[in-house]
C-alpha cells in the first residue's frame, strides 16, 4: 500500500510499504483525508515533537477520515463512512477513572511518543480497533468529518473550563485549533466569544465562522479582566500573559495549547492575585461524539479548511500548513 512515512527532519517521502494480514479485533479502513496537525508539522520540519524524536520511519496522521474496507466480524459494513478517535488508553489509575486520556502508557494515532511508534493514518489503508470508529452522519462529508479530532479538543478545553455559555469568552489564537474552539464556544452558548491573533489572515477566518470580535495583538490593545473564560491555544508565554490579564478575576484559563518542556516565562502575580484559574488540556476524552454531531448540523465549519492537496504533494501541503497567514487547517487527500 501506499503511504507517507517521514524518516527525520524535512524527509517525507511517499513509499509502497507492505499491508500486513488483517489481526484479530482490527478493522480495515480505506483512507480519505487526513489533515496537517502542528505535532506532524514538527516531526516534518524538526524531526521531532517536543521531547519525541522520530527514531525510526512514522507514518503522520491522527486528524483522519476514511471508509471501511473489510471487518470479520460483519459488524462494520463495507463502505461505512467513519472517523477515528486517534487514542487506546493505557491502564486506569486512582482518582481518573473517568478520563482514560490521562491513563498512562496509552498510544496515539502517528506518534513517536512510544516505542515502536505509533503509526499514523496517512496511508492507503489502515488496520484500527473497532473501538476507535465512529460512524458519520448522512450529513457529514468525508472531508469535513477529518476536522473531528481537532474540535474535539477545542470542545475539551471547554469542558475543562466549565462549559461557556452565557459567558464571555477570549480565543487566544485564530490557528485551526483556535479557530474550531471558537466555533465550539459559539455552539455552546456563549454570550460573545473574542479571538486574538498577530495575523490577519487568521483572523479574517474567524469572521467568517461569527466571533463577536478580532484583536490583531500587536496593534490593538487587549482588555484587562473582561472575559469570564479563556481557551488559550497557542503555548506562547506573551499569549498566556495576556491571557492572565485579559480574564476576570476568579476567571477560568483552559490551556489547550502546548508548550515545551523546559521552564517557561509566565507572569504568575497577576494570576495569583485575581485568583484565577490556570487549568491544563490533554488532547481530549469522548467529545469526539459532539464533534461529529456539529460538524454534522454546520457547513460553516468547512471555511477552516483552506487547502486540500493530493498525497503526491505532500511536501507542499506541509509547507503551505506552517505558513499560518495563508493557511487554516490543510488536509492531504489520500490514494483513491
Amino acid at each position: 500500500m501506499q503511504a507517507l512515512v517521514i524518516h527525520g527532519k524535512q524527509d517525507l517521502r511517499e513509499e509502497n510499504i507492505d499491508l500486513p494480514a488483517l489481526a484479530p479485533g482490527k478493522v480495515r479502513l480505506r483512507m480519505s483525508f487526513g489533515g496537517i496537525c502542528g505535532s506532524d508539522l514538527h516531526y516534518y520540519h524538526e524531526g521531532a515533537n517536543g521531547a519525541f524524536v522520530v527514531r525510526e520511519p512514522l507514518i503522520p496522521g491522527h486528524e483522519m477520515s476514511g471508509v471501511v474496507d473489510e471487518d470479520p466480524t460483519g459488524q462494520w459494513p463495507l463502505g461505512t463512512p467513519v472517523t477515528l478517535h486517534p487514542a487506546t488508553f493505557g491502564q486506569s489509575q486512582t482518582g481518573i477513572e473517568d478520563k482514560p486520556h490521562l491513563w498512562p502508557n496509552g498510544a496515539y494515532l502517528g506518534s513517536a511518543s512510544t516505542w515502536p511508534h505509533t503509526q499514523g493514518g496517512m496511508s492507503q489503508f489502515l488496520d484500527v480497533d473497532a473501538s476507535m470508529l465512529r460512524a458519520l452522519p448522512d450529513t457529514l462529508p468525508l472531508k469535513r468529518a477529518a476536522l473531528a479530532e481537532p474540535l474535539a479538543v477545542g470542545l475539551h478545553g471547554i469542558e475543562v473550563a466549565g462549559g461557556v455559555d452565557q459567558k464571555r469568552v477570549l480565543v487566544c489564537g485564530a490557528g485551526p485549533i483556535g479557530l474550531l474552539a471558537a466555533a465550539a464556544a459559539l455552539a455552546r452558548g456563549a454570550k460573545e466569544v473574542c479571538i486574538t491573533d498577530i495575523l490577519e489572515g487568521p483572523l479574517s477566518r474567524a469572521k467568517i465562522l461569527g466571533v463577536h470580535r478580532t484583536i490583531q495583538v500587536d496593534r490593538e490593545e487587549l482588555p484587562e479582566e473582561a472575559f469570564d473564560v479563556v481557551l488559550e491555544c497557542t503555548g506562547v508565554p506573551v499569549s498566556i500573559n495576556n491571557a492572565i490579564l485579559a480574564v476576570r478575576r476568579a476567571g477560568v484559563i483552559a490551556q489547550i495549547g502546548m508548550m515545551p518542556a523546559a521552564p517557561q516565562p509566565i507572569a504568575l502575580a497577576s494570576l495569583i492575585a485575581k485568583e484565577v484559574q490556570l487549568r491544563g488540556c490533554f488532547r481530549f476524552n469522548n467529545e469526539i461524539d459532539e464533534a461529529i454531531a456539529l460538524l454534522a448540523a454546520n457547513s460553516n465549519f468547512d471555511h477552516v479548511i483552506t487547502h486540500v492537496l493530493p498525497a503526491a504533494d505532500a511536501q507542499q501541503a506541509f509547507a503551505i500548513a506552517k505558513d499560518a497567514e495563508v493557511s487554516g487547517k490543510v488536509l492531504i487527500e489520500l490514494w483513491k
